[in-house]
């Protein structure tokens, strides 16, 4: 895969910052279209990666940067419930309100491709054992139902010559260039490395599908370069399995006791707190019809951490606000 012009919104994001890298790296020409929130040091632009500071909601600038696009990565949202429960009506705004003139206007432009991120977590709640992509969204929280809401929406518009898939991406861990820690592996690993305790929220039963970061990036490398035949009207789970965050939690102080040669680190359980996501999901789809398969683990995203606390890339992680999507967006007055 390479030669391809390739538009990310939220390219200045968790994922978008190691996506963009990684598809220049394999040949391409890439734009990221960011509202830049969370700030712009760890884009490095060059030649074949250019940086438009720019709102999905402005849909005349969105139009004049997606001219000349093959495909286009829709990451860009605000991406967590807590930030939805200080603003609701501006998340809906960006998260669904702009969406389809997104859609219309990449299709206008002659995108060939309309890749959507998603999410697992329209699945809600289910004692399932296999949640495969027919199972019925159960959105438990507004995040959640506005991410399964824009789906149908993609789908009205696809045809021979604009072919979109969503992606349902599982929880994902890991280091990456702009990094996030207020997610449940990279929360877990950030608390064991530099307060030595863990502390396990809702009583650690809850399931979670998880996903290393450089797999999310390969998954959205193989629907760029898959047969179009075999993506157009589609939609993918994306995970490496699923586990309870208890044993998530087990997890994290193995590893981190094993790479830092300690062996004091807690484990506090606090069944108070309620959380009521959980979930089992399939991912057999995208490695039968694609061949797809993860080749990182949940073990492999709390080393990558660990190796950038060691090298000192994630300073002040416990203070910085810039690792927390909320407190970042607070602090900016975005909510």
């Amino acid at each position: 895969m390479k030669n391809q012009k390739i538009l990310i919104t939220g390219g200045a994001g968790y994922v978008g910052s190691l996506l963009s890298e990684r598809l220049v790296d394999l040949g391409n020409k890439v734009a990221i279209y960011d509202t830049c929130y969370y700030g712009t040091n760890h884009i490095k632009e060059n030649d074949n990666l250019k940086l438009v500071k720019g709102d999905i909601r402005d849909i005349e600038t969105f139009e004049k940067s997606v001219n000349g696009i093959d495909s286009v990565i829709h990451l860009a949202c605000i991406s967590n419930d807590p930030s939805f429960a200080l603003n609701e009506n501006l998340c809906k705004t960006i998260n669904f309100d702009c969406f389809e003139e997104l859609v219309r206007i990449s299709k206008k432009s002659r995108v060939k491709k309309f890749i959507y991120a998603s999410s697992s977590s329209v699945y809600g709640f289910s004692d399932s054992d296999n949640v495969t992509e027919e199972h019925p969204l159960v959105p438990l929280t507004l995040y959640n139902k506005f991410k399964g809401m824009c789906e149908p929406i993609l789908e009205k518009y696809l045809d021979s010559n604009f072919v979109g898939v969503v992606i349902r991406p599982a929880t994902l861990c890991g280091y990456a260039p702009r990094c996030r820690l207020d997610l449940s592996v990279n929360i877990l690993t950030n608390h064991a490395v530099n307060n030595k305790k863990i502390i396990v929220l809702g009583g650690g039963e809850q399931k979670r599908p998880n996903l290393d970061i450089r797999d999310m990036c390969r998954a959205y490398e193989t629907i760029l370069e898959a047969d179009e035949k075999l993506i157009n009207n589609e939609t993918f789970n994306v995970s490496c399995g699923n586990k309870k965050i208890i044993e998530l939690a087990e997890m994290v102080k193995k590893n981190v006791e094993s790479f830092f040669n300690i062996s004091d680190i807690e484990i506090e359980i606090k069944s108070e707190t309620i959380d009521k996501r959980s979930y089992h999901v399939n991912s057999d789809k995208i490695k039968n019809i694609l061949g797809f398969k993860s080749e990182y683990s949940v073990d492999d995203a709390i080393i990558s951490l660990c190796e950038a606390f060691k090298k000192g890339y994630l300073p002040n992680s416990l203070t910085d606000t810039a690792y927390i999507n909320v407190d970042t967006l607070k602090k900016n007055n975005v909510l």
